[in-house]
């Protein structure tokens, strides 16, 4: 088929000729012609090949003149397309469109899954430390990689915590007191073995060494240091006790919620040894902490937070004079700015023994001391050393310390933030429908703000979604038992900022949500911890929603943590001695 004629003539000059020669070979010459004309004429010609339109449209580029080609007697130049231009042409491509990298398939599981396969990491790669790794979230600090997504795999089904429970350690090579082993039996039949982070530090605190415990959540450190507090309070004679309250041992903590909880550990086991459990919670003003410590005067065991102790103590309601064992749970934040002064005056009204020795003189009781918690900062040494001597102080630390959990799913989400709201509704509603077709645990959702706890409990409310609400700056009365209500699973769904972080036990959880990515690493780990904890019956995962550059640069650490299996960068702190590997 012939698209042009053998001859084609306008005016009196010819245009274009086709020499006669087969169709695959037959080239196309040019005689002298503006490109203008030969434009206009191709233009109208929609039946003429693609390479020809092409070359008559470059042909304007060239100034309005006579294209003289040779003499018109003599052989005419051959004009040839380029193959790669005729390649292009029969595979038109985007402008934007990039070709696609190859994808190695490689057989067995992932530990970084992203939405580019050419950016996943098998779970048998390691990266070293100088290696450059392909981030998935490197470019998403610019809005074209919203809706971009990437997950954390799972390596392993059990926590770390549990890794000895095979090794055939039971509480009573420990040392416990038999007594305390049947009040343990009957108070919590389905605790049978320790955790690594129990073996490790029940040991220590029998022999009477002052302990800084620092192990990923969940590695049952509440239970770690009340059991020896027990034992050392059953085997301690009671000295005669003034009016005003005086304990034997005091748990520090540093909310309310987590001293609820604490004392809801301890009271069944005080109960079967026949010691007096009290809770001390702030909030409520003197008269409250008045009454409280009024209902029993004779408390041997003392869970409070800073502030309502602080109140107590400089009003004389209570005295630390015959104190005897003493716990910093949640350190951390304990040391943190908004607490460090209250503790400050607390451990100088305690009298905080030098060393075993100190603990041996019965009517001159000197403290114990334990700190425990998920991460440290580095001023702990320097507090430690105000108020007792460093030599005595036995540090136990997890090797996860600081590390990404690597039995618990992380997704992250680039989102823009007017997306967050219909992403997280929908994550919602497909939860409420899992619970419909079988059982299913309970959902975290963390906020940065109480104004947004309040706001988006509004728009949940107007598509139905039944939920809880807890932040900061709620009343001190409606604050309180919003937690034990999750836990017990009336609400499956809880709106929270970071105060429901800290220690609290949610081995129900099933989902965290971060719908406001957190300000630092270390609240990233408090926040992912209330999954997959020790007991926990459902698997747990994270999926966090980025949405501002800082969140991005947060998110890029955790990946490079993950794919180089190192703990996250910017925690370390004064801890040394590692937890002993066991099989």
């Amino acid at each position: 088929m012939q698209i042009l004629p053998p001859s084609w003539r306008f005016g009196s000059s010819t245009l274009l000729t086709e020499p006669r020669q087969p169709p695959s070979t037959r080239p196309w010459r040019v005689h002298d012609v503006t490109g203008a004309r030969l434009f206009r004429l191709f233009s109208n010609n929609m039946a003429l090949a693609p390479p020809i339109r092409l070359l008559a449209s470059r042909l304007l580029l060239v100034p309005r003149r006579e294209l003289v080609v040779g003499n018109p007697d003599e052989p005419l130049p051959i004009v040839r397309i380029p193959r790669a231009l005729q390649r292009r042409q029969e595979q038109p491509q985007s402008r934007h469109q990039s070709t696609p990298r190859p994808v190695l398939v490689r057989p067995g599981p992932l530990l970084v899954s992203a939405r580019r396969p050419e950016l996943n990491q098998p779970a048998r790669l390691t990266l070293s430390r100088w290696e450059c790794a392909p981030l998935a979230s490197r470019g998403w600090k610019h809005r074209r990689s919203r809706r971009d997504h990437f997950s954390i795999e799972p390596a392993q089904r059990e926590p770390p915590a549990l890794r000895n429970r095979s090794s055939g350690c039971s509480f009573e090579d420990l040392g416990l007191d038999p007594r305390l082993l049947h009040a343990l039996q009957e108070a919590m039949p389905e605790v049978l073995r320790p955790t690594t982070v129990q073996s490790s530090t029940i040991p220590p605190l029998l022999r009477g060494r002052h302990v800084l415990c620092a192990a990923e959540t969940g590695s049952g450190k509440t239970l770690g240091y009340l059991l020896p507090l027990l034992q050392r309070l059953i085997g301690q004679p009671l000295l005669d006790s003034h009016r005003m309250p005086t304990p034997r041992g005091l748990v520090l903590v540093p909310s309310r919620e987590l001293a609820e909880q604490v004392q809801a550990v301890a009271q069944p086991l005080g109960n079967a040894l026949g010691l007096q459990m009290r809770e001390l919670g702030g909030g409520r003003g003197m008269r409250s902490i008045r009454v409280q410590l009024s209902k029993q005067p004779s408390a041997d065991v003392l869970v409070s937070t800073p502030g309502a102790l602080w109140k107590a103590l400089k009003g004389q309601l209570v005295r630390l004079e015959q104190l005897s064992f003493m716990v910093l749970d949640e350190a951390d934040t304990l040391l943190d700015e908004s607490f460090l002064e209250l503790v400050d005056y607390i451990l100088g009204k305690s009298h905080i023994a030098e060393g075993p020795a100190d603990l041996d003189d019965v009517f001159n009781p000197k403290a114990q001391l334990v700190l425990v918690g998920a991460t440290f900062p580095e001023g702990v040494g320097q507090l430690l050393s105000k108020v007792t001597n460093p030599d005595s102080v036995t540090t136990i630390t997890s090797t996860k310390l600081h590390c990404i959990m690597p039995h618990v799913r992380q997704t992250f989400m680039r989102l823009k933030g007017a997306d967050k709201v219909t992403e997280l509704v929908e994550i919602l509603k497909q939860h409420n429908k899992k619970d419909k077709t079988g059982p299913s645990g309970t959902v975290l959702v963390f906020c940065n703000s109480s104004s947004t706890v309040n706001w988006l409990g509004y728009i949940l409310d107007d598509h139905k979604i039944q939920h809880l609400r807890l932040q900061g700056e709620m009343p001190a009365s409606m604050r309180a038992g919003i937690f034990q209500c999750f836990q017990k699973g009336t609400h499956n769904i809880l709106l929270c900022t970071d105060i429901a972080s800290r220690g609290l036990d949610s081995t129900h959880v099933e989902l965290v949500v971060n719908y406001d990515f957190p300000f630092t690493l270390q609240d990233y780990i408090h926040r992912a911890g209330r999954v997959g904890r020790v007991g926990s019956d459902v698997p747990g995962t994270v999926m966090s929603f980025v949405t501002h550059p800082w969140d991005v640069s947060l998110v890029q650490k955790i990946e490079l943590a993950a794919r180089r299996r190192r703990s996250l960068p910017g925690l370390a702190s004064s801890v040394r001695e590692p937890l002993p590997q066991q099989a």
